[in-house]
């Protein structure tokens, strides 16, 4: 059903302050200077230095009176060695703060950089499984302000950031639970430019992080409700996103479809994220694309047995057939829908990572959380499935 609503501004205080409405990027001076701001620095990825959204971001802290600078080295799948750089570039220019505008990367380079920006601590001591570091009063972070321009990774509301380990050829979680966005600018104009392809994968990425967190073991209503809201305004607005890219109330369901799945995820992942991870540190390939092929695969492997959840997101999703397999079948038309590629083969993954993809995958936190337990042998099966064919 369409909601005249989502046309409208609104501002939600939970996780976080967040912003949301077309248009709402004219208010990012105003609320800088709330903040008492003066010289943010601006963190996007190579691929989005160039976009209109980064001129106008500029333009509209000049307008209130704020210095800025961009740092746009961060690749499509973050590295550690960029952090560094984006590091050295927030100190050199005396910025008090960050904002991130852009897709994941983005979000995740700023978050990183973050992490680092006013302490001597390597970026590996924030790794997700060690204890956190402790942060003086005077080492805190900067303030944080996120602005997603896709509608998929969901990553503006918290301090995770996923970051590949050069040495190690692997993706790590890095994150500190002091660490949180000052504010969340969602505003879905920012998204109409966004190419077909692009709007379906991150679209997808946004659809699997709500389905894998559901899916997690554990009592957290709070992060399955978001799920759940989250995969009612995925399965209505994506197909239409993606046909119609100027369609700002499919663009803003989407937008707000991606931050509750972003914020569903708190609760945890699985082998979709766990596997995609590690493909995505070794091959570069897009993470949200690399998810959804990937996502027929491990549901056939993980739901068996989960028919009280699978009803409750099939009802959510206006999935007629409640079953397992119509579950899954459904899936894979939306898949279809938007053009999804049917196997990793389609994007470079040749057979003969298997194993060792298979190996780290098991090593990512994400793995831990899946709502099976799965061996190398399991997982090396589902990656070769997904390279041959995955649906």
């Amino acid at each position: 059903m369409n909601d005249p609503s989502m046309l409208l501004a609104h501002d939600w205080n939970f996780p976080v302050p967040i912003a949301y409405g077309p248009g709402r990027l004219a208010e990012i001076g105003q609320k800088c200077v709330a903040l008492g701001l003066r010289n943010p620095l601006i963190v996007t990825d190579r691929g989005s230095r160039e976009l209109a959204f980064i001129a106008r971001l500029v333009e509209i802290l000049a307008e209130a009176g704020l210095a800025s600078a961009v740092f746009s080295g961060i690749s499509p799948n973050p590295i550690d060695s960029e952090i560094a750089i984006g590091r050295a570039a927030f100190l050199a220019g005396s910025h008090d703060a960050i904002i991130a505008i852009g897709g994941g990367s983005a979000m995740d380079g700023a978050k990183a950089i973050c992490l680092t920006a006013n302490n001597e601590i390597d970026l590996w001591d924030f790794e997700f499984e060690q204890a956190s570091p402790l942060i003086l009063p005077e080492n805190r972070f900067p303030v944080l302000i996120t602005i997603p321009t896709t509608a998929g990774t969901g990553a503006e509301t918290e301090s995770t950031a996923m970051v590949t380990h050069t040495g190690k050829a692997m993706k790590f979680c890095v994150w500190h639970s002091e660490l949180k966005p000052s504010l969340a600018l969602l505003d879905p104009e920012l998204t109409i430019g966004l190419p077909a392809s692009l709007t379906a994968w991150t679209g997808a990425d946004a659809m699997v992080h709500a389905i894998e967190a559901f899916l997690v073991p554990g009592f957290h209503p709070l992060c399955d409700a978001m799920a759940l809201e989250a995969l009612s305004l995925i399965a209505r607005w994506l197909p239409v996103a993606v046909e119609e890219p100027t369609n700002v109330m499919a663009r803003g369901g989407m937008h707000v479809g991606s931050c509750l799945a972003g914020i569903s995820f708190l609760k945890g992942l699985g082998l979709v994220h766990a596997i995609s991870h590690m493909v995505g540190a070794e091959f570069n390939t897009h993470h949200g694309n690399t998810n959804a092929i990937l996502l027929p695969v491990v549901l056939r492997f993980n739901l068996p047995g989960m028919d009280e959840k699978v009803r409750r997101m099939a009802e959510v999703m206006q999935i007629s057939d409640h079953s397992v397999a119509g579950f899954i079948s459904a899936i894979e038309s939306i898949l279809d829908e938007i053009h999804i590629p049917k196997s990793l083969g389609e994007i470079g993954v040749p057979m003969d990572c298997a194993e060792r993809i298979a190996a780290k995958a098991l090593k990512d936190s994400a793995a831990k959380t899946n709502p099976r337990s799965a061996s190398i042998d399991e997982v090396r099966v589902l990656i070769e499935t997904a390279i041959t064919k995955a649906r």
